[in-house]
Order: C-alpha cells, then sequence, then structure tokens
C-alpha cells in the first residue's frame, strides 16, 4: 500500500522548513522572503535550525538589511538580481513585495502562499523532493487578485547554487549538432541563454549544470536543472557581487503574449533540479531513475521494440510492393517495428506539397495501407506511421480551402518566410485543432497503427493568434492535441520528432515515449549528441539507429562496428535500404541487433555511468546493474599517445 504523505500546515511566523528525500535535505527559510538556504547531503531532521546557521552579515555600502537569494526575487525589496515577477498593470503595480500567508508541508514537499493585496498578486511555489531519485521539482503560479488585466512580462523559477560551484556546462547545438556541451568559469558575471524559436530547439537545450571546479563524472558536487518546456524558454546563471551565485529559468514571454484577468492565474513550467555529490554521473543516474518512474509512460510493458524506418531507405519513393519486401527483408534481421515515414499522403511527392491533406495517397496506395500494414504484421512486426500534424504547405488542399487557419500575420498584410517549404498551423483556432484530431483519429482508427512518429520540421516566424503572440499558446495546444489523440487511443506509442532533435524535453516526454534524438546518423557525431543527451535522459527514450555505411548528412563511411556500437546504447534501430546489401553487413546488422537484444533489459533499466579519460578523444561508458556491467570504449580520433591508457574501472562497478 502506497503511503499517504502526512500534511501540515504552518503558520507564516515559523522560519525554517525541512525537507528531505533518501540522500538530500532542503531547508527553506520563510522570512523575510522564502530562500533555499540549504540543499545537500541528508541531515538529521531533528537538528535546531537558527538564525546564527544561516543569517547573512550586511556588506558595506549596501542596503541596511541582507537579503537572502529568494526562489521569487523581489526588486520592490532591493533585490538587484534577475526578478521573478516582471509586469504591470496599466504601468501601476510593477515592483510587488510578497509575504507569506500560508505554508503547507510534507516530509518532502512545500507549498508556500505569497500575497500582495496592493498589487493585487498572489503566488503559489511548490517545491516537491521525489524520495527516491532526489529530483526536486518547483513551479510558481501566478494569480491576478486585482480588478484589472495584469500584463505579465516575466515569471521565472530561482534556485541558489553554492559558492564554491566555480564551473558551468552549459549545451549548444544546431540541426544535426545537437547537445554539444561547453565547460565555462563561473567566477564573475554569468551565462544567459535564449531560445526563440517556438520549440525546445536543437540549438539551446533547456538544460544546465553548476559544479565545483574539480568535480568530474566520478566525484564532486553538482547541481543540474532542466526546465520541462516544448517552447521558447530563458535560462540563465549569474554571480552577484557579493559571491552567491544562482541558476534562473523560465518560459520566454512574447511582448503582450501573456494578460491575466481578475481572478485567473499563469503557472510556469516545472523546473527540474537534482543536487549530486557522485559528480555528473549522480547527476545523470538521479534524472534517469525520476523520468522512468515519475515522466514517461509507456503504454505496454513489453521491451523496447528495435526499429525500422523507412525514410534514408526510400524517401519519398513510396512503391507499396517494394516497401513490403523491405518489411521481409528487415524482419529477418530482427526488426520489431517497422516505421512508414513521410510520402505516404495525398500528392505527397517532394517536400513542397502536401502538408495538411492527411488522407492517404490512392495513386501510391490503391487498395489503401491496409495490404502493406497486415504483410508487416504478419512478419511479427508492430506498424508505425510518420506525421507533421502542425505543419501545412500552400500548395495543399487543406490551405486552399482554409488560409485563416495559418499561423502568422498574414492578415495585416506581413508575410513570412517559409521553412522546408511549409508553415505552421494555428493550433489555438478551434476548427484546425478539430481538423487534425479529427484526421488523425480516423487515421488510428482505420488502420491497424502501434506508433506515431510525430514531426515538426520548421521554427515559428510571426506566430499570432487572432493577431497577437503566440509561443506561449500554440505550445499548450500542441500538448492538448497530443493530450486528445492519446486519450482515443492510449496503447499508440509516439516518437517527439522536431527535425530531429528539436523537441526533447520532460514536459512533452509526459505524452510520448521516444525522441528521434538527431536527424544525423552519423555514428562519430552520434558519440557526442547521445553523450549530451544522455545527462538528462535514460537510453530507452534516446532512438539510436544503425544507418548506411556512407552517412547521409556528412557523407563520411563509417565501418559497421562503429555504427553497431553507437546505436545499441540506446533504443535501437536502423534506417536504409536492406535491399542490396552485401552478406557481410546483413550479418553486421543481425549481430547487433541480437546484441542489443541480449542486453536490452539491462540497458534500458540499469544505472548509465560515463568514465573520463585522459584523451580528450576516448569515449568509455556503459550501463551496470548490481551483478554486470555492459561497457563501450570509443576512439573517436586519432589517440594522442602510441599506446592507449589503461582502463581504470570505478569502485562503484561491479567486479
Amino acid at each position: 500500500m502506497a503511503k499517504v504523505p502526512v500534511q501540515r500546515n504552518h503558520v507564516a511566523s515559523e522560519r525554517y522548513v525541512h525537507l528531505q528525500s533518501s540522500h538530500t535535505s532542503l531547508i527553506l527559510m520563510m522570512q523575510p522572503v522564502p530562500a533555499i538556504v540549504y540543499w545537500g547531503k541528508k541531515i538529521n531532521a531533528d537538528m535546531p535550525l537558527n538564525g546564527a546557521l544561516f543569517d547573512l552579515p550586511v556588506p558595506q555600502a549596501r542596503l541596511d538589511d541582507a537579503m537572502p537569494l529568494a526562489l521569487l526575487p523581489e526588486q520592490g525589496r532591493g533585490d538587484f538580481g534577475s526578478p521573478g515577477v516582471e509586469g504591470h498593470r496599466n504601468s501601476k503595480d510593477w515592483a510587488p513585495v510578497f509575504e507569506v500567508i500560508s505554508v503547507t508541508t510534507t516530509h518532502s514537499s512545500a507549498t508556500i502562499t505569497m500575497s500582495d493585496p496592493r498589487a493585487g498578486l498572489e503566488v503559489r511555489s511548490t517545491l516537491v523532493l521525489d524520495e527516491d531519485s532526489d529530483v526536486l521539482t518547483l513551479n510558481h503560479k501566478l494569480t491576478n487578485t486585482g480588478s484589472k488585466d495584469y500584463s505579465l512580462h516575466r515569471l521565472a523559477l530561482t534556485l541558489p547554487v553554492n559558492d564554491d560551484f566555480l564551473d558551468l556546462i552549459s549545451f549548444h547545438g544546431r540541426w544535426s549538432h545537437e547537445f554539444q556541451q561547453q565547460r565555462l568559469s563561473f567566477k564573475h558575471g554569468g551565462l544567459m541563454q535564449e531560445n526563440r524559436r517556438g520549440r525546445t530547439s536543437h540549438e539551446s537545450f533547456p538544460g544546465l549544470i553548476a559544479l565545483q571546479k574539480d568535480t568530474n563524472e566520478l566525484q564532486g558536487d553538482v547541481i543540474g536543472v532542466h526546465l520541462g518546456w516544448s517552447g521558447n524558454h530563458r535560462i540563465q546563471a549569474q554571480v552577484k557581487s557579493d559571491g552567491r551565485r544562482y541558476l534562473q529559468a523560465e518560459a520566454l514571454l512574447a511582448p503582450g503574449e501573456i494578460s491575466i484577468a481578475p481572478g485567473e492565474s499563469f503557472s510556469t513550467p516545472n523546473l527540474y533540479a537534482v543536487f549530486s555529490t557522485q559528480g555528473l554521473n549522480g547527476m545523470m543516474q538521479r534524472f534517469h531513475h525520476f523520468v522512468r518512474n515519475q515522466v514517461v509512460n509507456f503504454p505496454q510493458t513489453a521491451m523496447r521494440p528495435v526499429h525500422f524506418n523507412t525514410w534514408e531507405g526510400i524517401y519519398f519513393d513510396h512503391k507499396p510492393q517494394r516497401i513490403m519486401e523491405m518489411a521481409t527483408a528487415v524482419a529477418r534481421l530482427g526488426v520489431e517495428r517497422f516505421i512508414l515515414d513521410d510520402g505516404w499522403f495525398t500528392n505527397r511527392d517532394d517536400d513542397t506539397r502536401a502538408l495538411g491533406d492527411w488522407q492517404v495517397d490512392k495513386r501510391k496506395y490503391p487498395e489503401g495501407l491496409k495490404p502493406v500494414i497486415e504483410h508487416i504484421n504478419q512478419l511479427g512486426m508492430e506498424f508505425g506511421l510518420w506525421v507533421e500534424p502542425e505543419m501545412v504547405s500552400k500548395n495543399s488542399a487543406l490551405f486552399r480551402a482554409h488560409p485563416d487557419w495559418m499561423l502568422g500575420m498574414d492578415e495585416l498584410g506581413y508575410q513570412q518566410p517559409a521553412g522546408r517549404n511549409q508553415f505552421v498551423l494555428d493550433l489555438q483556432n478551434p476548427d484546425a485543432f478539430d481538423y487534425l484530431l479529427s484526421s488523425l483519429n480516423n487515421l488510428m482508427t482505420e488502420y491497424n497503427i502501434g506508433y506515431l512518429k510525430w514531426d515538426m520540421n520548421r521554427e515559428l516566424v510571426q506566430p499570432a493568434h487572432q493577431g497577437n503572440a503566440a509561443y506561449h499558446g500554440q505550445t499548450l495546444a500542441f500538448y492538448r492535441l497530443i493530450d486528445a489523440l492519446r486519450e482515443k487511443h492510449p496503447y499508440v506509442e509516439i516518437e517527439s520528432c522536431a527535425s530531429g532533435g528539436g523537441r526533447v524535453d520532460f514536459e512533452v516526454l509526459k505524452r510520448t515515449q521516444r525522441f528521434w534524438t538527431s536527424d544525423c546518423n552519423d555514428a562519430l557525431e552520434r558519440q557526442t549528441i547521445q553523450r549530451g543527451m544522455q545527462l538528462f535522459f535514460p537510453p530507452e527514450v534516446m532512438g539510436s539507429h544503425i544507418g548506411p555505411r556512407l552517412s547521409h548528412t556528412t557523407r563520411r563511411n563509417h565501418d559497421m562496428s562503429l555504427r553497431g556500437i553507437t546505436a545499441l546504447f540506446g533504443h535501437m534501430g536502423a534506417e536504409l535500404d536492406p535491399q542490396g546489401l552485401e552478406d557481410c553487413e546483413i550479418r553486421a546488422f543481425s549481430k547487433y541487433i541480437a546484441l542489443h537484444k541480449q542486453y536490452r533489459p539491462l540497458i534500458h533499466s540499469g544505472k548509465s555511468y560515463i568514465l573520463p579519460s585522459v584523451d580528450p578523444g576516448t569515449h568509455i561508458y556503459g550501463v551496470m546493474d548490481e551483478s554486470v556491467a555492459l561497457l563501450a570504449v570509443v576512439q573517436l580520433a586519432m589517440p594522442e599517445h602510441a599506446l592507449g591508457q589503461r582502463l581504470r574501472l570505478h569502485k562503484t562497478l561491479p567486479r
């Protein structure tokens, strides 16, 4: 029987609240403002807490009262850092000063309600420590208690970090080059990354890591944070002039985008954070444990099936007989799920047309998809289908009938640039939303489809709903669309793909079961991409395919051993034309698929780890449980020395 948390109501005058999880303590000070004053190794809950432990001295030539690093920094109290709330009501109420009015706690959670009746605003902050993984979830909800609309510019989530955290690891990238890491000094000033592309983005993954100078994969203190949000965001790290440090994350709002009516509220996305004393591996393993138990939901309990995707094999050249021959060939290799990619719907012969016309192309499939699907099912494989519901081509029946459904400002005389010859549908338009839900539901009802690869191949430019900025609303409407489809078809799995890794975050993962990590299938590039992604996401949600010998994105050739081992440590698949493969390649494909299946229970449930390497061109990583460790050593570049380094296994690995 599950334990029911015991709630305790605290009077606002109580100064400290102590939350605990398996290995972590988090102490909140409530006065003068709610602030985290300790976050680290678990300490005795009965230890008396007093101001001598946490009160701050007053620096020379500063305000007479020192302010802690608040969960919601306030300009009105003299916090000169980045404010937690920015907005106004007809140019008034722009510097609120909140007072705590109630605190409700359990052993591992706290809900703090603060109010400024003069500004007509109330904030509810919720902190939850996951007792098993130690991951902290933080969010704010701002309510307009005034009599007029409140124009919100920012509502940010703020966490302090230790003053000996002198380094940052941030993430950058681009299409086919996602999750690139850089380690930076964090002594003065700070770092700010913004994403304004309308989706999580390839360029600025909403994650950031603060750590001690000597922290590595195996040892040292580290805090990792991730904003679970699939739209525009800002994430930053700042050092104050007194040496205190903090991380801050928020949904990035466009001008005029959020106006809160009286009595209504606006909520932040969740900020997920973890403190570890066991280096980057400890952080990574805690995030993986949290995702497996609190985020992702697999509708079926069977092992994650090995994929085959048709895209790099046939592109738009769809011929039912050829596709069935491909299915026969890959079934012999051990494939368990066959995905028909772009090109199956009406008039979709290239990427200039037909998006939005989600009916099977009778020219290519005169009998519909049923014969192909039945053939695939008879081979023992599940059938999956590629879709891109949020998009529309101007050369489509849908656009010709409903040009007003496009997200943009065309009615004002603006012309937005195309991306991949396509545009975006306004999901806040109820007619467009209902059309998409109906079209997808009809496909799922008519055909035995067990899987959707849900793509999004362009950024948002001039996104407007009824003339107002609609980045935020479009993201929420996307969530509603996928939720509505999952409600009708709860056993269908969905892959989040946005030109590869452009929509990868915890919030979309609550609704999907797999990410297409990158459109780059080059195994050498994938080693670095997957290493960055795996700091936050476990292997079973990381789509990783064995591609053809000649990479379609880099035009490089790689041996099967590199391609196979790279795909081994994720959710394995294959993506190529299996016809015409030499016998040696067919045997190699079968070998690595069989190896993946052999170790799949371990890879998809064990503890992932990375071992440090003296040679920066050597990646050493693997997965382990209580009795066995599976290890990969991959040389990415010419070794610096003639002899390779000794492989030193850490004491925590099984012997």
